[in-house]
């Protein structure tokens, strides 16, 4: 019995070393609506791909919609894709399993397998959200998380005890970037409740009538192509997420040269200084956007000292360096779990030496 185990684990440890091994990635269905935390998933997916690893993409239902509208068509076609309802899920030792924090009663049901096992927590306000009363991610055996900002790690370690973080930020496409025609009336807006931006919408021309012909477009419906291009043409952008704890949109903004407006969210995140023009009330806003748009008007741009800040802003944030930081990652959680599995093969033929 112990020689046949002591075979496979042989062969997983190996299989590990050939990168053939499964990681598989499981991502929310959003039915056609762009969403950053999915995004990242899937360029996380890429990111291992091209590194010659074997992402897997896991969604819930056979009848998964996809990314192919907003995101782009070779992110459905280039990665692996399966359902987790109706097939066999295959999972041995040498696979892993990356899975988002508001997939709490997943966790549960998977938390005897005897696979690797990742959190992947982009926001806290899902940290608790599926888990029961008291439950803890160690308690459910996962003891390794990857996060987005160093926020975000400070808020787990106090929340999440016995487990160890790793910070893998996003990176700004190279899709975004500041266009050479001049920019057009019109003011990006993006926000996680829809309502406050109808809301600052209307209250801008109530308190601005002689603003009417300024155009707004909210962002949060466009696809990956059409949004990159219409951010490039705007002058202005305002975001309001208080439950970001990072935040792509104003610095998509920056990458553009677009200056941002917007609310400091609960949790600030890393890259917030002075790079914009920020408040801690909603409600000033509208204001402060009045007194950009005069000033804009009247060809008064943005100092030095914010340009350079937007500028410096965004080094951290480039593919290159994102992916060079998922390889460390993923290579060292792959090295320990080698030696994981490689201590228990020998354990196991001592006990077969004994007999």
């Amino acid at each position: 019995m112990n020689q046949e185990q002591i075979s496979k684990l042989e062969k997983s440890i190996q299989n590990m070393k050939d990168k053939t091994s499964r990681i598989y990635l499981i991502v929310q269905d959003t039915r056609g609506n762009a969403k950053a935390s999915v995004a990242y998933i899937y360029n996380l997916g890429m990111a291992l791909l091209n590194a010659g690893y074997n992402p897997i993409i896991l969604h819930e239902k056979p009848d998964y919609f996809g990314v192919s509208t907003w995101l782009g068509e070779e992110y459905m076609t280039t990665l692996p894709h399966k359902a987790i309802e109706g097939q066999n899920l295959e999972v041995s030792p040498e696979d892993l399993i990356v899975i988002p924090e508001l997939y709490g009663f997943v966790m549960s049901q998977i938390s005897k397998l005897p696979c690797g096992k990742i959190v992947l927590s982009q926001a806290y306000d899902h940290i608790l959200e599926t888990l029961q009363p008291g439950q803890t991610w160690s308690q459910l055996g996962f003891f390794k998380c990857v996060t987005t900002s160093e926020r975000q790690k400070e808020y787990l370690e106090e929340v999440m005890k016995n487990v160890s973080y790793d910070i893998l930020k996003p990176f700004i496409s190279d899709n975004f970037y500041k266009s050479e025609l001049p920019a057009k009336p019109i003011i990006a807006i993006h926000s996680r409740d829809q309502r406050d931006a109808v809301n600052i919408i209307k209250s801008f021309y109530i308190k601005f009538p002689q603003y009417r012909w300024i155009t707004f477009r909210d962002m949060v419906q466009l696809s990956y192509s059409e949004f990159s291009e219409v951010l490039k043409e705007c002058f202005v952008s305002v975001w309001v997420d208080e439950e970001s704890t990072f935040g792509t949109f104003p610095l998509e903004s920056m990458k553009c040269n677009v200056p941002v407006v917007g609310k400091i969210p609960d949790i600030e995140p890393d890259w917030l200084n002075e790079n914009g023009m920020w408040t801690y009330d909603e409600n000033k806003i509208v204001e402060i956007l009045g007194t950009y748009v005069l000033a804009w008007l009247d060809g008064i741009e943005l100092t030095q000292e914010v340009k350079d800040k937007m500028r410096d802003t965004l080094l951290p944030y480039s593919s290159s360096i994102t992916e060079n930081n998922i390889l460390s990652v993923f290579d060292s959680f792959k090295n320990k779990r080698v030696e994981s599995i490689k201590n228990a093969v020998e354990k196991l033929k001592l006990e077969e030496n004994e007999q």
